[in-house]
């Protein structure tokens, strides 16, 4: 994975990196947002993965974004004991996912 800013990769022996993930079902499909964040360019980077159901998967990534706005929503995930539990149904989950949850 890398940073969608500055293109450095994550993980190599730096203090950046992942940082949260989060999974919930949706009408059967399992969405998984992981966070990275970058120290060099203050910012993140989220993959959204998308396992479906009728067969298939997809990945994409979505940023740079902001570190205040990236911030919060790691703080949401982190509300939940066990964000990566894609049948959660935690206030973290639902507020994370919104009404889409199943």
């Amino acid at each position: 994975m890398k940073c969608s800013s500055c293109g450095k990769e994550f993980g190599k022996g730096n203090e950046d990196g992942h940082i949260a993930s989060m999974s919930g079902s949706v009408m059967g499909d399992e969405y998984i947002d992981s966070y990275y964040f970058c120290t060099v360019c203050n910012v993140f980077t989220v993959e959204h993965y998308r396992d479906s159901f009728t067969g298939g998967d997809r990945a994409t990534i979505t940023g740079p974004i902001k570190k205040a706005d990236g911030d919060e929503r790691v703080a949401l995930i982190k509300k939940c004991s066990d964000p990566m539990d894609k049948k959660c149904r935690c206030e973290a989950h639902k507020e994370y996912f919104g009404s889409g949850l199943d």
